[in-house]
């Protein structure tokens, strides 16, 4: 339990590093030089005064201020969700892993995850706000997903030829399908980033079979959203909906929860 403390506490600090980045690479995107991704302190998106540190306490900072900047007292746009959406992520990641961190390699793929998971979580916020999946979010974590994963075939995997081919076949399932029904619909179904999230989550997933439950309970996440707001008239059958934010939730819950469902399933039919 303590280690789950811990981590909590080190997600929200990753919490309000994706606000963070969000921010910059969404001013990026609009032109704004001389603003690194990873450099530099943390300033007022609106008066430009560099924060201190009793500024940038998660959650406890934007609660004493009220959601305000000390400085020059107008909203701020961090959000405390996003932070304790990082700390829950991280804690019950840790809780709620599917085998033994002891098992070998395990370990290797945990600290992968939290990691990759920043990534994710800073990805469902952006698509989220402007319907867009960057790329200076995506490849960096798409990279350290397949670095974990080469790290933990090459020094844990008893047949590592089967498993890069799990690998691939899960890559081609989560970002194949989405590639054809890009394809297929010249991009009015789907957007091309979610083609290319698809190379994240199936390396995370590591294997077809739980890839294609991602789908599944992303399209059933999809659609419990989808359906209440077509029934109270706040989108329509043809409004534009970001997938990414299903995608990465399915993604997270089939981690933790998928084989389980897979062995049920099949126990079931059998």
């Amino acid at each position: 339990m303590i280690t789950a403390i811990l981590l909590f506490g080190l997600g929200l600090c990753a919490g309000s590093f994706v606000n963070a980045l969000v921010w910059r690479v969404s001013q990026q995107s609009k032109g704004r030089k001389g603003l690194s991704i990873l450099n530099g302190r943390s300033v007022c998106p609106h008066c430009r005064h560099e924060l201190a540190v009793r500024d940038l306490i998660p959650i406890l900072s934007w609660l004493a201020l009220r959601g305000r900047c000390r400085y020059c007292k107008k909203r701020i746009e961090d959000n405390p969700l996003v932070e304790l959406a990082a700390g829950l992520v991280f804690a019950i990641s840790y809780l709620f892993w599917p085998i033994e961190l002891s098992v070998n390699g395990q370990l290797v793929l945990f600290i992968t995850w939290l990691v990759v998971s920043v990534g994710l979580l800073a990805l469902l916020v952006y698509d989220y706000k402007w319907m867009l999946l960057p790329n200076r979010i995506l490849y960096p974590t798409a990279l350290v997903a397949a670095a974990g994963r080469l790290v933990y075939i090459a020094g844990f995997s008893s047949d590592k030829s089967e498993a890069i081919v799990q690998w691939a076949l899960a890559v081609g399932v989560a970002s194949g399908i989405f590639w054809l029904l890009f394809m297929m619909s010249s991009g009015k179904w789907i957007g091309y980033g979610d083609v290319r999230l698809g190379l994240i989550t199936g390396t995370v997933l590591g294997t077809p079979g739980l890839a294609f439950l991602m789908i599944f309970i992303a399209s059933i996440l999809g659609t419990l959203f989808v359906l209440p707001a077509i029934a109270s008239g706040k989108t329509t059958m043809t409004s534009r909906i970001p997938f990414g934010p299903f995608l990465i939730a399915a993604t997270y819950l089939t981690l933790l929860f998928g084989q389980s469902v897979i062995d049920w399933y099949e126990e079931l039919i059998l």
